[in-house]
């Protein structure tokens, strides 16, 4: 079972729609999927809920509850977890003895960047991280990738003390379908197909994991 966390203490940064697009892609590609909502807000159990019906749905599970392990279903072959708003450092540790990888998504802004370098130097600094037992990548999330702006804080997030492994491009495409339950990965459109290749690198990135 490959276990990924997506998790920033930054609040806003799409933890919610890196979670559900991800496990989306897993369920298309035959795989059991389970998506652990630890968020209070329930945002990506909602939207599981409304993929109920399709023929690629993810089972979600709450995460709130100090016990959820204990209900991941056998059979289960990925495990995507999106983290509780404001998660702290020491908090991300507590989830690491069952975690392969963890996705930190950032924003391409200044105060995104600065938000987010406390929590990232708190997961360089746990003790798994550093003993190389869990992969850590960089998520540069709703991009414009035509402005300087974008394009300055790329850069910036190449030189942090993890790869950046996607460059997501900013679409309402995104925000439309979260309400439908579906994902970037459901459709096969052109334009959809030019939205996927964004997340190639990161699924190459996590195969080499499981």
């Amino acid at each position: 079972m490959l276990k990924i966390l997506v998790a920033n203490s930054k609040g806003g940064c799409g933890k919610s729609t890196i979670a559900t697009n991800l496990a989306a892609h897993y369920a298309q590609d035959g795989k059991n999927t389970l998506l652990v909502d630890a968020d209070r807000q329930g945002s990506s159990q909602s939207w599981c809920e409304k993929r109920a019906g399709y023929t690629t749905p993810v089972l979600p599970l709450a995460g709130t509850r100090s016990d959820w392990r204990s209900h991941v279903p056998k059979g289960t072959q990925r495990l995507v977890v999106d983290a509780p708003a404001a998660i702290r450092p020491q908090d991300v540790d507590a989830f690491l003895d069952d975690i392969d990888a963890v996705l930190i998504p950032i924003l391409p802004s200044r105060i995104d960047l600065e938000a987010s370098q406390h929590f990232i130097d708190g997961v360089a600094a746990l003790p798994r991280v550093k003993r190389g037992k869990v992969a850590v990548g960089i998520v540069a999330n709703r991009l414009k990738p035509w402005t300087t702006a974008s394009q300055m804080a790329v850069e910036e997030m190449k030189a942090l003390p993890f790869p950046l492994v996607a460059q997501i491009r900013d679409s309402q495409a995104y925000v439309l379908m979260a309400g439908l339950g579906r994902s970037i990965f459901d459709y096969s459109s052109e334009a959809a197909r030019s939205h996927q290749e964004d997340w190639n690198k990161l699924l190459r990135w996590l195969k080499k994991l499981g």
